[in-house]
């Protein structure tokens, strides 16, 4: 199945994270999710058929791979579009598992700069897309039932076609796998736009109200996904030429009151400014409206 040049007017683009909003901190809860659905896939005899002996180890959600030479594949769906790249080795690594006889961790290293992209190869990773694809078009429209909202009517996956790298800022969920007796994880990404994106937040906010609840039987949100949090203190508007006329050992007068907590200049949380033991320290946390 050869592949078309891309279409340039349908370049694919990662959702910054500035504009994923309050759920942000629940798509660990989605990850866990489609690792379930894409774990059960790979287990069934039908998915034995393209996955082979491969495991899945790992699905969370993290910035966009900087890692030169992926090729992007993306696939329109009823909620947006989602494009994937695998590591060379996986695919490589997929084929020998089905034609060769043999586990992928067999053999000597390969060439993989000199060795060509066969069709075979070509047709293997746009399958694979299609039922990614597939597995997150699922799991979208169960989370959107689940708050009650509309969604677009059912309608098959789109053609498989080259996509833009995503963007550095953007994020994209990491899909990690194993094969017997090898020593590290072969990796596959898949990004999701910003209308893809928007409807997996969307379907979240069934679990926004009940998180802090389960928060404590679940697995703690450090474990699946990393942020940096910045807290803004204090804001000062002053004129240009006050700034100017500013000399070493004037006083600014400013009032501290919530402070707020940021994600990326996304505004999460407020909370409260204290002192302990002569450091200054956030408490009392509260989602922002």
């Amino acid at each position: 199945m050869p592949i078309n040049p891309p279409d340039r007017s349908r370049d694919y683009q990662v959702l910054d994270p500035a504009l994923l909003g309050r759920p942000v901190h629940l798509l660990p809860s989605f990850a866990a999710r489609l690792h379930e659905t894409l774990g059960e896939a790979m287990a069934s005899p039908a998915g034995r058929r393209y996955w082979g002996a491969y495991r899945l180890t790992e699905l969370s959600f993290e910035r966009a791979p900087e890692q030169a030479g992926l090729r992007w594949l993306g696939v329109q769906g009823r909620f947006g579009m989602a494009a994937v790249a695998f590591e060379r080795s996986l695919l490589l690594g997929l084929l020998e598992g089905r034609y060769a006889r043999r586990t992928p961790s067999q053999g000597a290293p390969r060439d993989l700069a000199n060795e060509r992209v066969t069709a075979t190869e070509e047709r293997l990773a746009a399958t694979l897309t299609q039922q990614l694809a597939g597995m997150l078009d699922a799991r979208v429209a169960e989370g959107l039932a689940m708050v009650g909202a509309d969604a677009p009517a059912e309608m098959p996956l789109g053609q498989v076609t080259p996509a833009a790298a995503p963007g550095k800022a953007g994020w994209v969920i990491r899909v990690a796998l194993r094969a017997p007796q090898a020593d590290q994880d072969s990796l596959l990404w898949i990004g999701l736009d910003q209308q893809l994106m928007g409807h997996v937040l969307q379907g979240l906010m069934a679990e926004k109200g009940s998180s802090r609840s389960t928060r404590g039987a679940s697995e703690p949100l450090a474990a699946s996904l990393h942020v940096k949090l910045d807290g803004r203190l204090v804001s000062k508007e002053i004129t240009l030429a006050a700034l100017f006329d500013l000399k070493v050992g004037d006083v600014i007068p400013v009032s501290v009151g919530r402070a707020d907590v940021l994600l990326d200049e996304s505004r999460l949380f407020t909370a409260a400014v204290a002192e302990h033991k002569g450091k200054l320290c956030l408490t009392s946390f509260e989602d922002a409206e």
